[in-house]
């Protein structure tokens, strides 16, 4: 799903929803992984740079849907969609190829970003990582991810069908627990959300 598809989503979801009147509309956050990250960053005011992408596509021989559509230059209508509803962010190991540090600079809200450490765009999020304007967690998941294998699924569950279909997704470096990684992940992620969209709006609205 793009930026477009998630702001629809949350319109429907404070609009015509059947839970729309159990949603505090001052509490939304987004979590996003690989390209979800992008769609994250783009909503929460990253704007990409398509000249710079098609040279990375090109300097790197990137494969995959994007790269192709960026060199046909069936490419989304700017501006694209940011959302100030999103007040924090998670993303896992984004699809960051299209932005420049300039594009960042209208990124507010608070991010906690991740990273595969041996995950194919680990370079890529640390750019991220450099190029926020604003004070960010960041986290670099250690003996994670498979450059062999040139992916970052770490940060993927992987039920046995998964397991079976695509072994790729499911193959960690030797010593990665990835059951035990996601326990810890999944309570970090909750402690990030609950600071900045529950605790904090909480006092604002208490005061």
């Amino acid at each position: 799903m793009g930026p477009t598809d998630i702001q629809r989503l949350i319109d429907f979801m404070l609009g015509a929803a059947l839970a729309a009147s159990n949603i505090n509309p001052g509490r939304i956050g987004f979590f996003g992984f690989s390209l979800g990250g992008y769609t994250g960053l783009v909503l929460i005011g990253a704007d990409p740079d398509w000249a710079s992408a098609l040279v990375l596509c090109e300097q790197y021989a990137l494969a995959g849907d994007l790269c192709a559509q960026i060199r046909g230059k069936e490419l989304p209508a700017l501006p694209l969609a940011h959302d100030p509803r999103i007040k924090a962010a998670v993303l896992a190991d984004p699809g960051p190829i299209f932005f420049t540090t300039d594009g960042f600079a209208a990124v507010k809200v608070p991010v906690q970003l991740w990273a595969s450490e041996h995950g194919d765009p680990r370079e890529r999020v640390d750019a991220v990582d450099r190029s926020l304007p604003a004070p960010h967690e960041y986290h670099v998941v250690p003996n994670s991810g498979h450059a062999a294998l040139g992916g970052h699924f770490a940060f993927m569950l992987c039920p046995p069908e998964l397991a079976k279909k695509r072994p790729e997704f499911c193959t960690d470096t030797p010593g990665f627990e990835r059951v035990a990684f996601h326990k810890q992940f999944n309570a970090d992620v909750l402690a990030f959300f609950r600071v900045h969209l529950v605790n904090r709006w909480a006092y604002q609205e208490t005061r």
